[in-house]
């Protein structure tokens, strides 16, 4: 392969950018494109597609990309850009990766992949079909503070493992005295928004690959701001959720709860942390921390609300060192995708894996309408 020509669509937007185009593709590109085990590099040249060509010109321009469109038929139909991306809204996303594998693409994507699970699987079936390689990011994975959190799982940190705390989230301003930080499809349900859909895929593929494999959820989702100004200042009815608190049981009999919000204000060590507790002993992670506590280190508290208390918990939790270079991990999950399509190496976040996600999204979704506990049932093989 002389080149790796890219299409990468929704990335105007906020995650599509900043992640994927400019912290991801452009350094590889910079460098000379994806490097080989021999120390040849294969070029790497994307084409920025989506419907506002003023933006996708500005975009362009200013980080030396040589090929932009909107006419997203006229890049399906150009055979030497094998690759389609998209970072889109989610609710034209399995529409448009349906296209793309149409097209012939090799497909990978953000997640979700698609609004309802009869839609990811069926997009899982077709790319079999159609014969195409497929991905979808699972970032999280690739944290340093979650790789260290599976660390201590592996080696047998913790012992039995009984539970974990989830809290994940910030305030995402209204948008009228100061701009929000969020999209405003993200709180209108018709456009695909809402925190279930979108954070549930993440806790999905994290618990499943970190923890244990999740096996039933009970899921309440809330609308805490009806109300929100768009990105021209005007306001608009926010009715999707914003925030949902679940608890979920995963193999083994461990119970995870975890809380998403977009209605919180942090006060916490990162803006998510997972807490995990064993038998053995404890950790806590953040997006690059990770601290633990062992059985032989843990204090020992005494209740007395009469008195205040003398013990400082932020003490005697050790952190767990870096003992390698952590790279972005969106752009190493890039790398291991243009080496699964390239030569076929190993690759295991299809998009039968990024069904999943969507399954639990939907059972988090009926859990909430129904009020009660249902189990996360095996998906077919693909």
């Amino acid at each position: 392969m002389e080149r790796i020509g890219i299409i990468m669509h929704g990335v105007t937007g906020r995650m599509g950018m900043n992640q994927h185009l400019l912290r991801s593709i452009l350094p590889l590109r910079d460098a000379g494109g994806l490097p080989l085990v021999d120390g040849r590099r294969i070029p790497i040249d994307p084409i920025l597609v989506g419907r506002n060509a003023a933006k996708l010109e500005a975009l362009a321009k200013a980080h030396g990309v040589a090929r932009w469109s909107t006419d997203l038929d006229a890049a399906l139909a150009n055979p030497d850009d094998t690759i389609f991306f998209d970072a889109g809204a989610t609710n034209m996303r399995a529409e448009l990766l349906h296209r793309a594998m149409d097209a012939g693409k090799h497909i990978y994507s953000e997640k979700p992949v698609a609004e309802t699970l009869d839609q990811a699987q069926a997009l899982a079936t077709h790319a079999k079909s159609a014969g195409v390689k497929n991905g979808v990011v699972h970032d999280k994975l690739y944290l340093p503070g979650l790789r260290k959190l599976r660390m201590l799982r592996e080696a047998g940190f913790f012992g039995r493992i009984l539970s974990v705390r989830v809290e994940f989230g910030y305030w995402v301003f209204e948008g009228d005295l100061q701009p929000a930080q969020r999209p405003s499809w993200n709180y209108r349900s018709a456009d695909g928004g809402g925190i279930i859909l979108d954070m549930m895929a993440h806790w999905r593929y994290v618990l499943d690959n970190v923890i244990a494999p999740v096996r039933s959820v009970s899921c309440l989702g809330v609308n805490h701001i009806p109300a929100r100004w768009d990105e021209q200042g005007k306001e608009y009815k926010a009715d999707a959720d914003d925030a949902a608190y679940a608890t979920l049981e995963l193999e083994g009999g461990i119970i995870a709860q975890v809380n998403s919000s977009w209605c919180t204000r942090v006060r916490r060590d990162d803006l998510v942390t997972f807490h995990v507790d064993g038998t053995e002993g404890s950790a806590v992670a953040g997006l690059h921390k990770c601290r633990s506590q062992s059985r032989v280190n843990t204090p020992k508290p005494v209740w007395n609300p009469d008195e205040p208390q003398t013990l400082d918990f932020f003490d005697g939790w050790s952190e767990v060192p870096d003992t390698q270079v952590f790279g972005n991990g969106f752009q190493e999950q890039w790398v291991e995708f243009l080496h699964h399509v390239v030569s076929d190496a190993p690759w295991a976040y299809t998009l039968a894996e990024g069904a999943k996600g969507v399954q639990l999204s939907e059972l988090a979704l009926q859990s909430w309408r129904e009020r009660r506990w249902l189990d996360v049932p095996a998906l077919s093989e693909v």
